[in-house]
């Protein structure tokens, strides 16, 4: 035992006494993660008080029964309905918005004329950088049920207008395909980078062998690009209790709440908007909880379907 913590002790100071300047590289990225990201964590304690911003954390008083707050909000009428919208629309996001990436991508690389690829993956990046009410803006101009373009079309030709933005049998749809609009562009860059670290030989090898152009991109290069979708699908799968609050609380009225309401925004109007701030707190509690046990599960989940990924 003695001689184990000798070599151990040993190994340390030469790891340390070779990567030292790595180390000290590391100190202001520990200290800012430390301060914004641990030290707030300590606020948790507000989920099980009844917190009061003039007397403070310390001072405010426990809550009874413990658990008041997470109960509060389980018990509450809108509880089911917000759990639900939060859970399809991520759903919705999940399904819709993770492969036409790899599909944008696949055509980005197989674009003979490199030249067009480029601007269109240019065009393709400029939503990523538009806040949600510049799109919701866009939105209306082209989906407004009494001015939008597209409603203005139909009307032209004798048809009906459709109440995208009003109506709980399309506003989801518009959530989701606003969504990918916004973010095919940028999410596609991981994909791309990893079709560009593929061995061009085995592209050679294949052409030599008569394989076509699908053939390729089924056999060599979605291969590649698998453990790139399973970690991706892994942190995607930990953000479905979020649904997308920017979004969600510029796109919302009143008109479709009953469809589109997700706890993010139910604990902003219920929670923050009534100075409940235990209430927000609890919520956020659980939500982070539920969310870290389902990347773990899935995270299982792809380790059992394939263990060749790792």
């Amino acid at each position: 035992m003695a001689k184990t913590r000798v070599i151990q002790k040993k190994r340390f100071k030469d790891i340390m006494q070779r990567y030292w300047p790595f180390y000290l590289m590391m100190i202001p990225a520990a200290v800012f993660f430390f301060i914004f990201k641990y030290w707030p964590m300590a606020g948790i304690v507000i989920a099980f008080k009844n917190y009061i911003p003039k007397k403070g954390i310390i001072n405010s008083g426990w809550v009874h029964p413990f658990l008041h707050w997470f109960q509060y909000f389980l018990k509450s009428p809108s509880c089911r309905n917000v759990i639900a919208n939060t859970v399809v629309i991520s759903l919705l996001k999940l399904v819709f918005c993770m492969i036409p990436p790899i599909i944008f991508a696949l055509a980005i690389s197989e674009t003979r004329f490199k030249g067009l690829s480029k601007f269109i993956q240019t065009v393709s990046y400029l939503p990523h950088f538009l806040s949600w009410v510049i799109i919701y803006g866009i939105c209306i101009a082209m989906l407004s049920e009494s001015t939008g373009v597209v409603n203005v079309f139909l009307r032209n030709h004798g048809m009906s207008p459709i109440p995208f933005l009003t109506s709980n049998a399309h506003f989801r749809a518009v959530l989701v395909g606003t969504d990918l609009w916004k973010s095919i562009g940028w999410s596609s860059i991981v994909y791309l980078a990893a079709i560009m670290g593929i061995d061009t030989e085995m592209y050679d090898s294949a052409i030599i062998d008569g394989c076509g152009r699908f053939r390729r991109i089924w056999y060599i290069t979605l291969p590649a690009l698998r453990k790139i979708f399973v970690v991706l699908l892994v942190l995607r799968v930990g953000k479905i209790l979020d649904a997308g609050f920017n979004q969600v609380f510029v796109f919302i009225n009143d008109q479709v709440r009953n469809s589109s309401e997700i706890i993010d925004t139910w604990v902003y109007s219920e929670g923050l908007g009534q100075g409940r701030y235990s209430l927000s707190t609890a919520v956020g509690l659980m939500k982070s909880v539920l969310s870290c046990a389902m990347v773990f599960g899935t995270n299982a989940l792809a380790r059992k379907w394939d263990s060749a990924l790792w």
